[in-house]
Formats: structure tokens, sequence, C-alpha cells
């Protein structure tokens, strides 16, 4: 407790977290704990998921609070429901001794006109997710004139799952007078804008270093044949007994098949995406959270804002396309100075992928060999042995045990040991019993991996200088094709047939190359479009155009190039699936005026 006094901290904030266990600030905590306390500054905290952020920003902002003034002081932004959530929990939990601040959550997928109500008794702190906040303010709800600080919580993410514009929207309701705190696991070119935008003078903190993974988390890969990818998933699992992790898939397809797969093979575990509804998604994640499910299996989409403690494991059964989503996922495991693992069972293509994401987090990968039946067993065994060691003798027994002597007292103990470990894996061990060996040839694996650093089919890269690269908010986990991007393009850009490059269509972003000779502000004539009911933002992203792979995705063409999809859909508005169209008008977002308080 003595340091977190010397932090600045004092009353019942302490005697709040001294109940919590806390004792010693975590790295983050030393460093922005006295910046909110004792300076004036706006501020960009760069640092993991699961360092102590909340208490970092919670801690010093609670103590800071004016109980008499009975207007919100304090807005919490968070990209979803339950991180929502979580964070006010925990500011409730910090001030316990403090009774006289009143903290609420609000979020979309529950009664808007409940939350309207917590909110006309009077609020002190409000924690909420941008795109029911934009409703309440924009229905009268909520009044955020006297807001003195705002934090941006996952920034990074916030952006990634569309919510740009409510965040300006936000952010020009506010005070110019307020202090803005950004926190962010990651620093793409879009957070970065935002700080530019909205944060005056920022102190920039960082633990660790930009768009590189935890320290606690060790890097591992298995690469066998495509084929082979679910049968090495399930020996990983069976191979460690005492795993609680989170497998992350590419589509909710994947996500589904190999949850059924792992439950019919006896494994604990259920899926997480976007088909399922609120109350569907709450009682998967209370069987995850209470440990009934040893895994759960997720897209990334349906993952963001999740915060779990204790992961064992991060397993990725398909590469992410960005270094980003990838430190996103293995930042859930090694918390808290808890060790961690992240696993990638790759393909032989995805050699080059994966060698990519190790130079820009400049982190080493560890080759693991798939295990054989032997080792599974054994691992199995020996998890069994040390449960049986370790655990509590029950008095409840007692009347049975004489019983139970002599029941077993003609049988050595080796006899009963085998007996028993017969009875109870006897399934298992008739599973591994000679199974195949999954792992490729040392000559397979290393020219796999020359492969896959080339060109696909050998391609020369785009000669066009002229253009320009752009990334919009929806990709491969949006059901999002280089044909919607081509019709949305076509149907909303102040040119037809402009010349588009490369396209590369992430799990959750899509960036694609495009010749916008004498037009301005490109991005600007797709505000007021969605698709799939994200709203479609798209920003330039400052690379340099023509260097992306001509051919991915389709190569250099013309938005209205021919093509079997060009016809009717066309003349019925460029809708080439009938999900995008426009957005209902927005405010217009600005950059904020004023000086610091």
């Amino acid at each position: 407790m003595e340091k977190f006094k010397e932090l600045g901290l004092e009353g019942e904030i302490l005697k709040g977290i001294a109940d919590l266990g806390f004792e010693t600030p975590s790295p983050v905590q030393e460093k922005v704990i006295p910046v909110i306390l004792g300076e004036e500054n706006d501020l960009v905290a760069l640092a993991q998921t699961g360092t102590g952020k909340t208490a970092a920003f919670g801690l010093p902002l609670l103590q800071k609070l004016d109980a008499s003034l009975n207007k919100i002081q304090v807005l919490i932004l968070s990209p979803t429901r339950e991180l929502c959530v979580q964070i006010g929990n925990d500011l409730k939990n910090y001030s316990k001794y403090r009774s006289d601040l009143r903290i609420t959550c609000v979020y979309g997928g529950t009664d808007i006109r409940r939350q309207i109500r917590e909110l006309e008794k009077g609020v002190h702190v409000l924690v909420a997710t941008p795109g029911r906040l934009c409703d309440l303010i924009k229905r009268g709800a909520v009044n955020i004139e006297a807001v003195r600080a705002v934090v941006l919580d996952e920034a990074d993410e916030m952006l990634n799952m569309g919510f740009k514009e409510d965040l300006n929207f936000i952010l020009e309701e506010t005070p110019a007078e307020r202090n803005t705190y950004l926190f962010s696991a990651t620093m793409p070119r879009e957070v970065e804008r935002i700080a530019r935008n909205y944060l005056h003078s920022p102190k920039e903190i960082s633990v660790g270093k930009k768009n590189q993974g935890a320290d606690t988390v060790s890097h591992q890969y298995y690469q066998v044949r495509a084929k082979d990818c679910y049968e090495t998933l399930h020996r990983v699992i069976d191979c460690a007994p005492d795993m609680y992790a989170i497998i992350f898939t590419r589509t909710k397809m994947d996500a589904r098949e190999i949850a059924h797969k792992l439950q019919k093979d006896g494994i604990d575990c259920d899926a997480l995406h976007g088909d399922l509804s609120q109350s569907q998604r709450d009682d998967v994640m209370a069987r995850f959270r209470s440990k009934r499910l040893k895994v759960l299996v997720a897209t990334d989409v349906a993952a963001r804002g999740l915060d779990v403690d204790n992961l064992t494991h991060v397993i990725n059964y398909n590469l992410p396309e960005d270094s980003e989503s990838y430190t996103h996922r293995s930042g859930r495991t090694g918390r808290a100075g808890r060790e961690g693992i992240s696993v990638a069972i790759i393909n032989s293509k995805e050699k080059g992928k994966l060698r990519r994401i190790e130079s820009i987090l400049k982190k080493k990968f560890e080759y693991r060999e798939v295990p054989g039946g032997e080792e599974v067993c054994r691992a199995q065994l020996l998890y069994y042995a040390d449960k049986i060691l370790t655990a509590e003798r029950k008095d409840a027994l007692m009347p049975y045990q004489q019983e139970l002597f002599e029941k077993f007292e003609a049988l050595s103990k080796e006899e009963l040991i085998q007996k028993i470990v017969s009875y109870e894996f006897g399934r298992l061990l008739k599973k591994y019993t000679g199974v195949e060996n999954l792992n490729l040839s040392e000559d397979e694996r290393h020219e796999s991996g020359r492969e896959g650093g080339k060109e696909r089919g050998g391609r020369s890269r785009s000669a066009n200088n002229n253009f320009t690269v752009f990334s919009v908010n929806v990709g491969r986990d949006d059901d999002f094709t280089p044909r919607d991007l081509m019709a949305i393009v076509n149907k909303y850009a102040p040119q037809k047939g402009l010349e588009i490059g490369g396209i590369r269509i992430f799990d959750n972003k899509t960036k694609f190359e495009v010749d916008i000779t004498g037009i301005e502000n490109f991005g600007s004539y797709f505000r007021n479009v969605n698709f799939n009911g994200l709203p479609f933002t798209v920003t330039e992203t400052g690379e340099r155009g023509g260097e992306m792979r001509k051919g991915e995705r389709g190569g250099k063409r013309s938005s209205t190039a021919n093509n079997k999809w060009k016809g009717e859909r066309r003349k019925n508005g460029g809708n080439s699936r009938g999900r995008f169209g426009e957005k209902k008008k927005g405010v217009d977002n600005g950059r904020r005026s004023g000086k610091k308080y």
C-alpha cells in the first residue's frame, strides 16, 4: 500500500484497493496515476491488455471527483458491452468506501429506457459504448457538458469496430476544457489521427514497445499439412490438460465447426460469434468465466473487449492478416506478470505470413513438433495422478472406507493402479495408440517456407505510381468481398471507372489502391454509407501506392470493368448484395477548439 500512497492516492480509495488485495502498482499504474492526479496534461498511453489500465486511470479519476456536483464528470468509452460492464464493476469496487459516488454503465443490447432512468437519478462517472451513448445524446437523455475527463479505452479496437464517426460526434459534444486520456494496445494511423485531432500536447507513456506483444508471452507454432490442422489442435489441447484458452478462427462458420468437432471429441468448449443473441453470448461467457468451459472458440470481432483473467493459452487456428490483430490476440494471455503461451497452427502456405508477423513484432516463434500419442497419454496420466495426490480427503467417505479396503485388498498396489488407469483412460489410450505422425520433414518445412515468401504466381507489383492506398473498417469477418468494394466505389465515388489496384482483405479491415487523380477528400464521399449495418469508413493510410501485390484479390482493374456481376445490380443502385446503403445523416464532425483548463 505504501507504494500506492507514494503515487498520491489516499483515504477511501487506498482502503478500497487494500480490500481487493492490491499491494504493488503495475508499471502502467506507476506511470499513469501521478500524471492524472498531478498534471493537467492529456495522455496517450500505449499498454497491452491485462496490464492494469483500468486501475491506472480509474483510481486517480475517482479520487478527483466532486461528489457535491451532481453531473457527469468522467466519461469512459469502451468498445464492447463486456468491457464496459467490467470497467464499471472495477470502479465500483475501487470506490466501495465512497458511497457518495454514482457510477453507471450504458451499452447496446439491453433496455435503453432502464438506462435512461438510471441517468435521471444523477451520475458522476459514465462508462459507455460509443453507439449507445450517441443514441442517448441524440435523444437528449444524457448531458455531458460538465465532463472534465474523457477516457478512450482500447481506442484501436473502437476504431477497428467502425466507431470513428461516433467518437468524433461524442468528443464534439464534450467541453473543450477537458482532459482526454487515450489508452491503446497498438498505435495504428487511425489512433494517431484521433490523438492529433482531439488531444492537446499529450504526454506519451509507453509500457512495452509500440505494436509489440508482452514479454510474458512465449510464441510457438506448429507447421502441418492443411488437412491435419484440426487433429493438431486436438492433440495440443489434449497434451495440456490444465489449458484455459481462447481459440481464434477467421470466420464464424469456422468457429462453429471447430467448437462442434471439439465437443464431439469430449472437450468442454463452445463458440462465440456474431450470430449469437446477447443472451446466448452472456450464457457462453458465464460458463467460460466460471471455467465450466476450458476452451472458447471465437472470431476476432466476437472476442473484442472480452476481459478474462488467467488464460494459459491463445491458439491461432487461423493466423490474422496483420500484426496488430495478432498482438491483440496474444495479449489476452500472459497478464499480470503471469506466463502465457500463444500458439499458431499453420499450413505450408502460411509460413511467409508468420515470418512477417515475427519481423514486425520482433518476436521469435518457436517451432514445436505435434505431440504423438505417447506424449499426449503421458501428459493426461500425470495430470490425473497429480489431481489424486493433491485431492482433499473427504470425511463423507469414511463410512465406506472399510468396505473399499476389503474390496481391493486382493490387489497389489501395481494392479490397483493399472485397473484405475485402464478404467479412467481406456478411451484415450485406445484413441492414441498407433496414431499418425503429423510432423513435416525438415525439408518440407523449409521448402514451404521459401515458397511462402514469393509473390502469388510470380506477378510483378503494380506499376501505377498514381495509386493512393485507403483502408476501410470492414473485412473478412464481415463477409466483405472485392465485389462489394468495387460496387460501393462505383456507386459513391465522384467519378466512374476509377482504376483500382491491389485489394487486401484482412479479418476486420480492407486495404485497397485506387487512382484518385483530380479528386480531393476521396473518403468523404463514403461518409453516409454503411455495410451490413456498420458505418463504411474510408481513410487514407499514408502508405505509398503501387506497392500492394498486383492481383491480390484481383489486381489492377476498373471499378466499372466488364464482369458477370455488373448488369442489373448496377442498374438497381450498385448494390452487389443489397447490404450497403445510406446512413442517417449525422452531426458534422469537426476538430475541437478551445483552450485547456
